[in-house]
């Protein structure tokens, strides 16, 4: 057989248990509020858990568990479809949102943190439902496959080719040794802080549901919120910096997180990506402060906090909002716009390009620049103060090249289904850089219901691709990747 079958089927048999698990902590909500949705909260689980078990059960037995590289990634891309697949019932059930194109397109968006959404009220959605959307974008947060080899070692597999097709740039080895030590101390540090920013907005006014949902969605640079306003809802400005606070943290490199908690801050300030992401930050933040305050100068406070938390939520792609960007300026609209394929750092929840690929493509230019003018002369490329191999800058420039590629050919695409020009690109950029908000109509005050069915379906395929970084998903859709070895 040219794939293992069964251990594919047995993990997302056993992801779907977990599925159907977590489906059922949404039902209490349901119940406690007096919502009728709570039944199709826990119909929804049971599928989840049925389908999960008759999977699990019937490969249970599999004495071949051995993985190689290829079905590592059929293994991702499989479980997070199935997991988005699945994970619509809740709102198909429960008629919360009954159109399958928008059900689904919601569950993707929530899974692969995205955080676009087709709802125009939000807050016109049952407590269940709202909180099953945040828990999918906390699920994806750290992501699918990292959960099973976390809590399901006796899964016996090659975790190592789960744990890279899915999260390629993960800093494996800075952690632990073995892979499952490594993402049990990922999904550690990741509960321990949603649960702490749960205290501290519970702490700084938020009711406890609202609570729960932000720090969930927060810390998996997600973006959902229970509110149309997003943030702009809670106009305390203790909470909108606590939000930033945690964004910021959410997505830095999660090894780098490790050597704070354990006080090891050389390591953090000697780190080339941090240092770049922070000054990229406040570089941003006091060019579109500037140019606001320039602008308005009387409400300066409320001004640095509308810029930098902005600039924050764009830059770690987690897409929540505390005012419409596009209705600014025109210059800021279209610096957020490109900040869309940026992203923050490798190995955190952020999405998008993310900075090391634009930091090494910016090196590699700057030597064939000094190659041109010296031609006998060696340069080596480092990041770090370590030589960066020259399979990994032709990675990089694959992946750019295909991102572009990517995001150009979606564009058009967009535009012949009949959206607008300042629309498609927006949509465009903001899924595949898992950013959420847009410009034109997807902007931080619209929504993506405008956008034609077929739409839709394109944009969620960016989605998927995005969250995947590209090459895990495009893989599976070559024809030399189905042919025998």
């Amino acid at each position: 057989m040219k794939f293992n079958i069964n251990v594919i089927a047995n993990i997302i048999g056993i992801l779907l248990m977990i599925n159907g698990f977590l489906m059922l902590t949404a039902v209490p909500f349901g119940i406690y509020h007096m919502e009728s949705t709570w039944k199709g909260m826990l119909v929804s689980s049971f599928i989840n858990s049925a389908v999960g078990f008759l999977l699990y059960y019937r490969t249970k037995d599999n004495k071949n568990k051995d993985l190689r590289r290829r079905d590592g990634y059929l293994i991702v891309t499989s479980s997070w479809v199935f997991m988005c697949l699945f994970g619509m019932l809740p709102y198909i059930i429960t008629n919360q949102i009954p159109n399958l194109s928008n059900a689904f397109f919601e569950t993707v968006s929530g899974y692969t943190t995205t955080g676009a959404t087709i709802l125009d009220d939000i807050e016109s959605l049952d407590h269940s439902i709202l909180y099953w959307r945040s828990l999918t974008q906390w699920i994806g947060g750290m992501g699918i496959i990292v959960l099973a080899v976390a809590i399901l070692p006796f899964l016996g597999i090659g975790g190592m080719q789960l744990f890279v097709a899915e999260a390629p740039v993960f800093s494996l080895d800075k952690l632990q040794p073995r892979i499952k030590e490594t993402a049990q101390r990922l999904w550690l540090i990741y509960i321990s802080f949603t649960i702490v920013l749960f205290f501290i907005l519970w702490a700084e006014g938020m009711d406890i549901f609202d609570a729960v949902n932000h720090a969930m969605t927060t810390f998996a640079t997600g973006g959902f919120s229970t509110k149309n306003a997003s943030i702009g809802y809670f106009e305390s400005p203790l909470i909108q910096y606590t939000i930033i606070l945690f964004m910021f943290i959410s997505a830095t490199n999660f090894t780098l997180t490790y050597f704070a908690l354990k006080l090891d801050f050389k390591k953090i300030l000697n780190n080339e990506e941090f240092k770049i992401y922070l000054s990229f930050i406040v570089i941003l933040t006091l060019i579109v402060f500037s140019t606001l305050y320039m602008i308005d100068s009387s409400y300066a406070e409320e001004t640095f906090r509308g810029a930098f938390f902005n600039i924050v939520s764009i830059v770690t792609t987690t897409g929540f909002t505390t005012a419409d960007f596009t209705g600014w300026t025109d210059f800021i609209t279209i610096l957020f716009f490109i900040l869309m394929f940026f992203g923050a750092c490798a190995g955190s929840t952020s999405g998008g390009i993310k900075l090391v690929r634009h930091v090494v493509l910016l090196k590699n230019s700057y030597n064939e620049i000094k190659r041109q003018l010296h031609q006998s002369g060696v340069f080596t490329l480092k990041f770090n103060n370590r030589k960066v191999p020259n399979e990994v800058i032709s990675n990089i420039l694959a992946f750019m090249m295909l991102y572009v590629v990517i995001f150009s050919f979606g564009s058009i695409v967009m535009t012949f289904i009949g959206v607008d020009f300042e629309t498609a690109i927006g949509s465009v950029a903001a899924t595949l850089g898992n950013v959420g908000p847009g410009i034109g109509d997807v902007g931080p005050s619209g929504t993506y219901n405008s956008i034609p069915t077929e739409g839709k379906w394109v944009l969620t395929l960016l989605m998927f691709i995005g969250r995947l970084e590209l090459f895990t998903f495009l893989m599976i859709i070559t024809p030399i990747f189905w042919k025998n070895n």
